[in-house]
């Protein structure tokens, strides 16, 4: 069981201080959904159906795969949503949705159909082992993350750093390419 304000069934009863972010990106195109763009839109509705409630969502936005690697270049997007479940049952659920669409998981950072991350659970600070570790560990390291929160979430402040969003953009590699979709 998640903290103490948290139900049997890792239901949180109000929501954290804060957004809850989501990370979604993918590079293959699936067999049922087709290309990377249609997988993230039907993920979105796949979510809703799930009772997660969509607040907000940036631009897709294509990138370079992180590392590094010879494989296609990523569809990525940040997502707002609400919901009751606690950051637990919320991991759960991302995961359930990833192996409905076909999400394999072999090597790390290799091609995926879909990828659903969360990044941020309002103020939450949980440093692991046991997942989710929130925020996500390498959050700050991802223009293809932080570059669309600015579209939704302009005056975020990393919870456990406290950098603001533009002193984290400021700081990315610049051999990072990331460009939004038209």
């Amino acid at each position: 069981m998640g903290s103490a304000s948290e139900d049997c069934k890792g239901r949180r009863p109000t929501g954290p201080e804060g957004p809850i972010l989501l990370g979604l990106g993918a590079n293959l195109p699936s067999p049922k959904y087709g290309p990377p763009v249609a997988t993230l839109q039907s993920c979105l509705k796949a979510l809703e159906a799930r009772g997660l409630r969509l607040r907000s969502r940036s631009r897709w936005w294509e990138s370079e795969p992180v590392p590094r690697a010879e494989q296609p270049w990523y569809v990525n997007g940040v997502a707002e949503i609400a919901t009751s479940l606690g950051p637990e049952a919320l991991l759960a659920q991302l995961h359930e949705v990833e192996a409905e669409f076909g999400r394999l998981r072999s090597l790390p950072n290799a091609p995926r159909i879909l990828d659903l991350d969360l990044l941020a659970y309002g103020t939450v600070l949980r440093p692991g082992p046991k997942p989710p570790v929130l925020p996500h560990p390498r959050l700050a390291e991802r223009g293809f993350v932080l570059l669309p929160l600015a579209e939704i979430r302009p005056d975020w402040h990393h919870p456990q750093t406290h950098r603001s969003l533009a002193e984290m953009i400021a700081a990315l590699p610049r051999d990072q390419i990331v460009r939004p979709l038209p």
